[in-house]
């Protein structure tokens, strides 16, 4: 009897942590969809400020899903870029860090973009500090309202990597540049576990927006000749790569020597 009263006991309780658990990540979901619903009224109305355009330049105002559609967005800022210079820029910089917030595709093209509507060292710095602010934002979303929803569907990726981050925690910058350069681990995925395994909103700003760097350094090349791209895919060729994943030994190299130095002195 004793055992089976232990039993039930475990039981309803595994029933309301289930419950509190669902509940949590429920009211989460509905806390996510106001925020995200107060910003696409933001990102409208940026867009009510934007020049009156034709229909056909209003079809073509859309965020790209493929290289015909950033070409034909491409066509139409480049045309009010000089005169409404301001607007465009307000426009591109919210759409970048708004589909970045909330994890939606399409911010490769917009990187793309502006290496054609802008010169090189502006482009380059335009979308890395879009990238830290984007990736930031979704951080401290996810630091809001994440945790149930890690906690119920990302659970296991979650506790890998925090064992991962706990093994780097020394030189957590070095760490997050290293990821952001290579493709081990989805963007979306490093920001709304981030603050789950207690990474440092500081850490992960920086560490964001150098470690975007290499890869956006090769999209805005690429963007200079956007007209001759048929994919994104084109953006990235074998040198690139080659550069790519020298720049991520380099990321990683002082943490390397930091060990053998402290085993050393062991």
């Amino acid at each position: 009897m004793p055992q089976i009263d232990s039993v039930l006991i475990s039981t309803r309780q595994g029933i309301r942590t289930m419950r509190f658990i669902w509940g949590s990540a429920r009211m989460s979901l509905l806390i996510l969809v106001s925020i995200f619903t107060c910003s696409a009224s933001v990102m409208y109305l940026v867009y009510r400020n934007f020049p009156e355009l034709s229909d056909d330049e209003m079809e073509k105002i859309k965020i790209p899903k493929d290289m015909d559609d950033a070409k034909a967005l491409g066509t139409v800022l480049s045309k009010y870029k000089d005169t409404y210079y301001t607007q465009v820029l307000v426009a591109y910089f919210a759409t970048y860090v708004f589909l970045q917030t909330f994890a939606i595709p399409g911010s490769i093209f917009l990187s793309i973009l502006s290496g054609y509507l802008y010169p090189f060292p502006l482009a380059l710095f335009l979308v890395c500090l879009c990238s830290g602010l984007g990736a930031s934002f979704c951080y401290m979303l996810s630091y809001l309202v994440g945790r149930p929803v890690v906690y119920r569907y990302l659970t296991e990726r979650a506790q890998k990597w925090s064992q991962q981050v706990d093994k780097h925690r020394n030189h957590l910058i070095n760490y997050i540049i290293f990821l952001r350069i290579t493709p081990f681990l989805p963007n979306w995925f490093i920001n709304i576990t981030s603050p789950v395994i207690n990474v440092p909103l500081g850490v992960f700003f920086i560490g964001t927006f150098l470690g975007v760097a290499p890869p956006s350094f090769v999209a805005i090349n690429a963007g200079t000749t956007l007209y001759k791209l048929t994919t994104a895919g084109e953006a990235v060729s074998w040198n690139s790569l080659a550069v790519l994943g020298v720049l991520a030994v380099l990321s990683i190299l002082p943490v390397c020597f930091q060990k053998k130095l402290q085993q050393k002195l062991e």
